[in-house]
């Protein structure tokens, strides 16, 4: 049966490999938004920008989730 320190480094590894996506996502959906702002449609482009502030609060909740965990 694995520690509490084997779970909470489990744990955190996890959540690392999943805050590595979302900045890929975010990459991502950036290099969307300016293809789709030079194309005129800038309704949707400012729809992406929400939803990267959405990713880059998230993120910043996940790296605090992540660092306690590393720290138990």
């Amino acid at each position: 049966m694995p520690n509490q320190s084997d779970s909470n480094i489990v744990t955190a590894d996890a959540l690392t490999l999943l805050l590595h996506n979302q900045h890929a996502l975010g990459a991502a959906i950036e290099e969307l938004t300016h293809w789709i702002s030079g194309t005129g449609a800038d309704d949707v482009a400012d729809n992406a920008v929400v939803a990267l502030e959405t990713l880059d609060t998230n993120a910043k909740a996940i790296t605090d989730a992540i660092m306690r965990l590393r720290q138990l």
